[in-house]
């Protein structure tokens, strides 16, 4: 009991220090970084050590930080959804200054951030990681049904919850898996769902009882062949129908029925294709942030205009940006934010002591590892900029692997919490050295 009060107590004290040392937040910084993501807390931690107390702000609104790649487990029943969150105030570093407010607009002239009070933040430098806005209202009808009539994404906190208690309600029918047309995070989860699904049916011993449809708008099934290969070959092994080039554009929930448009330039490009299902995993189309889009900074897709191998903005030197929000062009992962942080933090300090090193260079590593089931995975690893693999094993990655499945839900997890976000992990590129020195597979 005194412990417990004890800890009580102490958790009250931390959370009355951080709300008073933002309510008395000073107005400008050395470096400011929008976003409280894994991208933006791995560079933040590493900055506000090197650059001393409250000389970094951390600009992010949500009073909850979700280790979203564990959203997946969750959906398919694997993890419990605690274990994915923790309070913000808990995941920045106590020598940043937390800012719990929206960013509204970057001035890049004035070197400014205005947030959701009409107050204005300045900096000398400013890092931009402020993730990629889920769109629900992009597909017409799903934002009427989502959560309910057997509708779910593992995409949102708020849904997440949803998609394993609407496949244990399943006793037949079509269950349907999309993946949008627009860039999304994480682009290997639109299909992980459906293996899981798929596992879940055979052990309730109902799989002849549904079908089981992917759909995705693009044309392959997963950007690298290599992994393509491996992702056909385990989709048509559980019987998993996999459909090209057809894009969700309506949700009748009301019906339990979902139409597509057929994409690409064949025969039946532009048709609509109207299917019932019992349920449906929604990946909703994803775009970048309005402050961001219709800035100074943003390029002509509306994601901040960056070096793509020095993360730098290419008209404002000052600027800086990673992850989702950038436009980088490769997989948006937690694992290319990683990636991404070290090279922008080197880059970054390197400038704010006037080095002439030369800059450090991103080569678009990447990773999705593709859960096929309970115990197994495939681990894609790769460079979005030459498509090529990347992998850190020595063996083939490609083929589902129980060490692969143990360490993305056991080992992974622990590293995200306790290095990433405390910005000392840079991806697996020193353990790869040592395990496949060769560059095997």
């Amino acid at each position: 009991m005194l412990a417990s009060r004890f800890a009580s107590n102490t958790a009250s004290r931390r959370a009355w220090a951080r709300f008073a040392s933002t309510s008395a937040a000073p107005s400008s910084y050395k470096l400011v970084v929008v976003g409280g993501g894994a991208a933006g807390l791995a560079v933040s931690s590493t900055l506000a050590q090197k650059l001393g107390k409250d000389e970094v702000a951390v600009i992010e609104p949500s009073r909850t930080h979700y280790q979203q790649p564990l959203f997946t487990f969750v959906g398919g029943g694997l993890k419990d959804f605690k274990d994915t969150c923790r309070p913000t105030g808990d995941v920045v570093s106590p020598e940043a200054q937390w800012i719990d407010q929206a960013a509204t607009d970057v001035d890049p002239e004035s070197s400014t951030v205005t947030l959701a009070d009409g107050s204005k933040v300045s900096y000398e430098y400013l890092v931009v990681a402020a993730g990629i806005e889920l769109n629900f209202g992009g597909i017409k009808g799903l934002k009427e049904t989502i959560g309910k009539n057997g509708v779910a994404s593992n995409y949102s906190p708020t849904y997440v919850q949803k998609t394993y208690e609407f496949l244990q309600n399943v006793k037949g029918g079509n269950a349907l898996f999309t993946m949008p047309a627009t860039p999304i995070k994480c682009a290997g989860a639109p299909q992980k769902i459906a293996y899981l699904a798929d596992e879940l049916f055979r052990e309730k011993g109902i799989r002849d009882n549904v079908t089981i449809n992917y759909y995705t708008a693009l044309g392959k099934i997963f950007a690298v062949d290599k992994y393509a290969d491996a992702m056909n070959a385990v989709a048509k092994s559980r019987d998993i129908n996999v459909n090209l080039l057809h894009d969700l554009v309506e949700v009748d929930g009301s019906a339990k029925k979902a139409t597509f448009k057929v994409l690409g330039s064949g025969p039946n490009a532009g048709e609509t294709v109207s299917v019932p299902y019992e349920f449906l995993h929604v990946t909703p189309p994803m775009k970048p942030f309005d402050f961001i889009k219709n800035s100074k900074i943003a390029n002509a897709a509306g994601f901040v205009d960056v070096n793509q191998y020095t993360t730098q903005h290419n008209r404002y030197p000052n600027i800086y940006s990673l992850g989702d929000c950038s436009s980088l062009p490769t997989s948006k992962t937690a694992a290319a934010a990683a990636a991404q942080s070290a090279v922008l933090k080197q880059n970054l300090l390197n400038q704010i002591k006037g080095s002439k090193e030369p800059a450090a260079q991103y080569n678009g590593y990447t990773s999705c590892p593709l859960v096929t089931g309970k115990h197994k995975l495939v681990l894609a690893e790769f460079s979005g900029y030459t498509g090529s693999p990347h992998e850190t094993f020595f063996f083939n990655q490609a083929n589902e692997h129980a060490f692969s499945y143990w360490l993305t839900a056991d080992v992974l997890p622990e590293i995200y919490w306790k290095s990433m976000l405390k910005g000392t992990w840079n991806g697996p590129s020193s353990i790869r050295k040592v395990v496949n020195p060769t560059g095997a597979n």
